[in-house]
């Protein structure tokens, strides 16, 4: 049996899901079953999806033709030491890219942000296989299109998203509020959404970041990776959307959910944090009465931010500590335990404490159990802002688009690819709300 065979095979098994399932392979191929696997049964042996995505990813990087050479940023060590611009721990070199296998696309990519997500696989916080191409909040134009694609278009402007939705597993039914299982596995993994890896290099596989690899000239992404936007948003802007602004402004509008008037806790001002400030001033603003939105960190500076941004008031979280200041909504952005605790305690009595920020997987935290239970308060976990990036990203898209949310004024700076290890320097120092890549003239 040829390896189209045993994927078609395999693709009948009861219990499997397959999107798009007839994809034609060539003029002398009959129509065969050439998309990613979801598995929605516990009796499907995960040793069937294995081999399928193997199967997938060799006959597919056979029958694509050519790949091509790109410039990205490579991460081949984790945990070296600071300063990152003198240990040097991505190196940018060029790498091979295959042409998009099905259900994938090409994105010639425009810019791309510097987020935590990716510093926490530089200094190890993050376990992820190396070597990896790193990257996830990206944007740029689709340039060519796999088999079965046939609801982008090549020109297209798209946002990249750091966690595809397969659609059919369980966790997807959840209208965003738990990650997809199967796209969080390929990230584990390495992998894009369908199991392949379209990046090369010494002739040894290099594993994607987050279904992406942003931080590079093109990206071979999984459709269900990327959601289209209008010609008119800039691409820095576009960037911004896919991860800080889903992210932060999700964690407001999906978990928060403040009603009309209730005041806004922001504990933690990076990116994911100044975003979520920026969607609570956006819906203050569209209410009545305005609530207010409290920024809290520890860097004068980026209080001093938050206030340009239209923040009611900003405090550090000793401040509000011996203030004893409370919101009904309080956002943790920081990813860090303290944050965490000083977000929780300032939750009213019967509010609601959204945690959002990625803490190292020891970090912990120490808590009244008796205050969430006499005061009746709520912890929610928000992962990706509990959105669903097709659903949301437009909504913040026309935001932006109204002049509700000024996503530009996130960005403190724009930098070559090169300076990639000094921007993770400014990054971990908290010099940096969001640093854009401009990856248009490389």
């Amino acid at each position: 049996m040829d390896q189209e065979d045993r994927a078609s095979e395999i693709a009948r098994t009861p219990g499997v899901v397959v999107s798009n399932a007839a994809v034609r392979a060539g003029d002398d191929v009959a129509d065969r079953v050439w998309m990613e696997v979801h598995s929605t049964s516990s009796l499907i042996d995960s040793s069937l999806r294995s081999e399928y995505a193997f199967i997938i990813g060799e006959v597919g990087r056979g029958r694509q033709g050519s790949s091509m050479k790109i410039r990205g940023a490579v991460l081949t060590e984790i945990g070296q030491q600071r300063p990152y611009a003198a240990s040097r721990p991505l190196t940018v070199r060029e790498v091979e890219l295959d042409s998009p296998g099905p259900g994938e696309v090409l994105v010639r990519i425009e810019a791309a942000g510097v987020c935590h997500s990716d510093l926490s696989v530089v200094d190890g916080n993050r376990a992820r296989p190396v070597p990896m191409l790193l990257g996830h909040e990206a944007a740029g134009i689709v340039e060519q299109v796999g088999a079965g694609v046939t609801d982008t278009d090549v020109g297209q402007r798209v946002v990249t998203v750091f966690l595809p939705r397969c659609g059919t597993c369980d966790n997807c039914r959840t209208e965003g509020r738990l990650p997809c299982s199967v796209g969080s596995e390929a990230n584990g993994a390495g992998t894009l959404l369908g199991g392949a890896r379209r990046l090369h290099l010494d002739g040894q596989d290099v594993n994607h970041h987050l279904g992406v690899s942003g931080f590079a000239t093109h990206a071979v992404v999984n459709r269900r990776s990327i959601v289209p936007v209008g010609e008119d948003v800039p691409h820095d802007v576009a960037a911004l959307l896919g991860c800080a602004v889903l992210t932060g402004g999700g964690a407001v509008i999906n978990a928060g959910r403040p009603a009309p008037g209730q005041d806004v806790m922001i504990v933690g001002l990076g990116g994911v944090g100044m975003a979520a400030l920026l969607t609570a001033v956006a819906l203050s603003l569209d209410s009545t009465p305005r609530g207010a939105v409290i920024g809290v960190d520890s860097n004068p500076d980026k209080l001093r931010r938050a206030e340009e941004l239209g923040a009611t008031r900003v405090l550090s979280p000793a401040e509000v500590a011996d203030s004893g200041l409370k919101a009904p909504v309080v956002i943790e952005a920081a990813g860090h335990p303290r944050a965490f605790e000083t977000a929780v305690a300032a939750t009213m009595p019967g509010g609601t404490t959204v945690t959002v920020g990625l803490p190292s997987p020891e970090a912990r935290s120490e808590i009244s159990p008796l205050g969430l239970t006499a005061e009746a308060r709520s912890i929610v976990g928000s992962y990706l802002g509990s959105a669903v990036p097709s659903r949301d990203v437009p909504v913040f898209e026309q935001m932006w688009r109204e002049g509700r949310l000024p996503v530009e004024r996130l960005v403190t700076s724009r930098i070559p690819l090169d300076e990639i290890n000094m921007a993770m320097d400014d990054l971990a120092d908290g010099r940096a709300v969001r640093q854009i890549i401009d990856l248009t003239h490389v």
